[in-house]
């Protein structure tokens, strides 16, 4: 079983590595985010299994996250991370649709426990994204092939099929080649100058046998990057 992902959402940097750290080592996989706005962005477009999220952030404060990720993601849990402690705050972060709050300062074994308690009695989200049906082309990312109408069938390589997910879960956006070099291939995208993920695409396409000059499964988004076609339907869950 794929060891569970841990969006830390924290401005104290010292904190925040402590928490990476500690997870790391207790098997989770973290991810981080410095500010409010960052952490929400990330918690969208990523898949996490849970958020520890600060209250008292720059940009977006915590209570704001939490609500818009009630909306776009109801099923994710978040605990809450305070300084503060009154009641008040308690109250309205569970009120809002925290699955559960730690007073700072806490140990990491209390932490710890918390998060495994809280995974324990989520409900279990598929990670896969299951058959999506685009364009008369069904992708099924578990088996990582595409299967035409004919029934004939090609085959995706790992990171292929990574990519292609990613952009089954983001439907309806345009997904930077920033965001899918950071994403999928887990790259600092900052001062690099690669090619790779037009090249992907490109695959992509040829495997897809979508016609590059009028794609009607990629489609290029002008200055802004890569969406999937928005007429298909999932026959799977997407998370």
């Amino acid at each position: 079983m794929a060891a569970a992902r841990i969006l830390v959402v924290e401005d104290d940097s010292a904190i925040r590595r402590g928490l990476c750290d500690a997870l790391k080592f207790s098997g989770y996989q973290p991810l981080e985010a410095a500010d409010g706005r960052a952490g929400l962005d990330t918690a969208l477009t990523a898949e996490v299994d849970l958020v520890l999220l600060d209250v008292l952030m720059p940009k977006m404060d915590g209570f704001t996250v939490l609500k818009e990720l009630r909306n776009a993601k109801p099923s994710l849990p978040v605990i809450l991370l305070t300084a503060k402690g009154e009641e008040q705050d308690r109250v309205r972060g569970l009120r809002d649709g925290a699955d559960d709050y730690v007073v700072k300062p806490f140990s990491a074994t209390e932490l710890l426990a918390r998060v495994a308690a809280v995974l324990r009695r989520s409900p279990e989200r598929p990670r896969g994204t299951g058959k999506t049906t685009v364009a008369g082309r069904t992708i099924d990312l578990e088996r990582r092939e595409v299967v035409f109408e004919g029934g004939e069938r090609e085959q995706l390589s790992e990171r292929e099929a990574e990519t292609l997910g990613y952009l089954v879960r983001n439907r309806g956006r345009a997904v930077a080649r920033d965001e899918l070099l950071q994403r999928v291939w887990g790259l600092d995208p900052r001062g690099m100058h690669t090619r790779t993920v037009d090249m992907t695409i490109a695959r992509l396409r040829e495997l897809l046998r979508d016609n590059s000059a009028n794609p009607a499964v990629i489609v290029t988004v002008r200055q802004k990057g890569y969406m999937l076609a928005s007429d298909g339907c999932d026959d799977g869950g997407a998370s």
